[in-house]
């Protein structure tokens, strides 16, 4: 099959966030974890590689973007999207916006969009300004973000440092006016040298209005929401020759165990809602695994009945989390606590867990390569932008829940088991 739309994720539960977001169509949608290393093969029409690169220095995260882009031309897309995170998540440097300016080089283009709105999560943006619910980004819980708290609310502030070209805004007031005014708007930014254009969304209509005027363009950016419309627009411009059967997902095992690396406030009321419910639990701490090993956890859990579905978590209140990078360095804490989780996951999956739900962008990266899985088929929505998706693990029918911190209801664990 042809592939219609060609996605770049930023981290591996923001493209699970995207392939789900995208698969309420009914149109085909495969998620590859990092760049296939054989050429195009099976291919479906919206193709979604998720990296892991958030975090990674510019120059590294630009190169395996480019190999990205470059393994979705050969696959025949034609449009494409640079999917990351719906609170703008990045350092001063990047990685937004020089992976962003890296894409429209290799693409020859001179202007795209940036919006990171998810009203249906409450992330939205007015005058250029990113809300979580009804705070600020810079006074949400994304100010103690341990890898990249989030300082300032202003969307072309934070961009303006991460890229050469000029960037500008495109505000509610113009968005209300819909699809033509956001087109004309943009061909007059552009005129005026206008390269990077930050655009307001407060409501899923604005989303709407935002692709349908952006649905030619050969590259957009923004959170999962942005790209939500653009099958049905895609089925209007007749891009698909065929239609489309429903996928049947398989049927899984109910051992299973929760991972959870994730900080976030969300995190952990869905943490602390898991534990009241009486189910296993063993908190682990960066300090001691660095002077003791993992050794203590990996016996524990061994030890389980997977049928109650054990949590393992390092979530933790910003004072502890600042605590432990004070002392370890911010890097090497959380490489400790993903490399330990990762351990548990393999350990669980060859103990008979077949469904696995991971907590966290990063601590889902490294479970899923630890795993290693190259291919996710998405099924059922556990809650907005979070689907439980299905691949195979050393020879084992594996369902798996990647979540993003801040995503989810805080009974998203129990929510997630009820639903598969």
């Amino acid at each position: 099959m042809t592939t219609i739309l060609g996605c770049i994720a930023d981290d591996f539960t923001g493209a699970t966030d995207l392939a789900g977001l995208l698969a309420r169509s009914g149109v085909p949608v495969s998620l590859r974890i990092g760049v296939p290393s054989e050429p195009p093969t099976d291919t479906a029409a919206f193709e979604v590689i998720a990296l892991k690169v958030r975090n990674l220095p510019a120059q590294e995260a630009v190169s395996e973007c480019r190999t990205a882009l470059d393994w979705l031309q050969r696959a025949g897309a034609q449009r494409f999207y640079w999917k990351y995170c719906s609170t703008f998540d990045s350092t001063p440097d990047g990685n937004i916006g020089p992976v962003s300016e890296a894409l429209m080089a290799a693409l020859g283009i001179h202007q795209t969009v940036y919006c990171p709105a998810f009203p249906e999560n409450g992330r939205s943006v007015f005058m250029g300004n990113l809300f979580v619910g009804r705070e600020p980004l810079a006074e949400s819980p994304m100010k103690d973000h341990p890898l990249t708290p989030m300082r300032d609310s202003n969307l072309m502030r934070l961009l303006e440092p991460q890229v050469t070209k000029s960037v500008g805004l495109i505000d509610r007031l113009c968005v209300a006016r819909g699809p033509e005014a956001i087109l004309s708007e943009l061909t007059r930014l552009s005129e005026q040298g206008i390269a990077h254009v930050v655009i307001d969304a407060v409501a899923q209509q604005d989303l709407d209005a935002i692709a349908t005027a952006c649905r030619d363009m050969r590259l957009m950016t923004g959170g999962s929401a942005l790209a939500m419309p653009l099958p049905a627009l895609y089925k209007a411009m007749d891009a698909f020759d065929t239609t489309f059967a429903p996928n049947q997902p398989p049927e899984i095992a109910s051992d299973g165990i929760i991972l959870s690396g994730s900080c976030s406030a969300m995190t952990n009321a869905q943490v602390a809602q898991y534990l009241a419910t009486g189910a296993p639990a063993y908190r682990i701490d960066p300090l001691t695994l660095a002077k003791l090993g993992p050794q203590a956890i990996l016996d524990w859990l061994v030890a389980q009945d997977l049928e109650h579905v054990p949590l393992i978590y390092a979530t933790a209140e910003p004072d502890a989390v600042r605590a432990a990078q004070n002392e370890l360095g911010r890097t090497r804490a959380g490489e400790i606590v993903e490399e330990v989780l990762a351990a548990c996951a393999i350990a669980a999956r060859d103990a008979g867990a077949r469904r696995i739900i991971v907590a966290g962008g990063e601590t889902s990266g490294a479970v899923t390569k630890a795993l290693d899985v190259d291919r996710l088929d998405i099924g059922k929505e556990i809650a907005p932008g979070v689907p439980w998706t299905f691949c195979v693990s050393n020879g084992y029918q594996l369902a798996l829940a990647l979540k993003s911190g801040n995503f989810g209801a805080e009974s998203f664990f129990t929510d997630a088991l009820s639903a598969i």
